[in-house]
């Protein structure tokens, strides 16, 4: 995002905390200069903006959204599920405390696409944040550590299932997953394929149907299986 782009955008913190959404919100426009913040402390009323969200008409472009998944009400991770579901443009960043394989991997299957833990300094967070723009995944050292070390001990199965080249896409949605298999997001398929963002997040919600994934981690998996990305 370029400094004038910034003003244009808007970002989503689900925390319960008080002290903790000012110091995240402080952060995130440390990181994003001139971003709008809309502040929710729990699932239901997490639930409650994004039903009006969905119908809402300013130009604010809604992309980026920080969960804290220990909510009074619920965990979360229902909120990220419903943000991958009903909001394919925005990137769900998980915001927490929890630092286990249960969490973490719980996020991950929901739709998270960055995990930070709220032990490190703002500088740090706001340093991921950035990365952001660089196409990088917004994790903490030690939860990209957790990541590999998983995946180490637990090499995938080869599952019998039908052939990926079976699934039929039709040319536009095979373009649309070549760019977010090379970790482009929305907004940035959307101007190299010349169309608006609300098409493209409709390209990639009919693309996770066919294929039924359900984040852009599996979206780039498929799209290299395809030999696209």
């Amino acid at each position: 995002m370029t400094r004038q782009d910034h003003k244009n955008r808007l970002a989503l913190i689900v925390e319960d905390q008080t002290e903790t959404r000012a110091w995240l919100s402080a952060i995130l426009r440390e990181a994003f200069q001139g971003i709008a913040i809309a502040e929710t402390t729990d699932l239901a009323a997490a639930r409650a903006w994004l039903k009006q969200r969905q119908t809402a008409s300013d130009p604010l472009l809604f992309d980026i959204a920080l969960v804290d998944l220990g909510l009074p009400d619920g965990s979360g991770i229902d909120i990220i599920a419903q943000l991958n579901r009903d909001f394919p443009a925005v990137m769900p960043i998980v915001t927490t405390i929890y630092d286990d394989d249960a969490h973490l991997f719980d996020a991950i299957a929901a739709g998270a696409q960055g995990y930070l833990l709220k032990d490190q300094d703002a500088t740090a967070l706001g340093h991921f944040l950035r990365r952001i723009e660089e196409g990088e995944p917004p994790l903490s050292p030690s939860i990209a550590r957790r990541m590999l070390e998983h995946f180490r001990s637990h090499p995938p199965a080869k599952a019998a299932s039908q052939p990926v080249q079976d699934i039929s896409l039709t040319p536009r949605e095979v373009d649309v997953l070549r760019l977010i298999g090379r970790g482009l997001r929305v907004g940035e398929a959307a101007r190299v394929l010349g169309l608006s963002e609300h098409t493209v997040a409709d390209y990639v919600k009919s693309i996770y149907a066919k294929l039924n994934i359900s984040s852009r981690a599996e979206a780039g998996l498929e799209a290299a299986r395809r030999g696209l990305a």
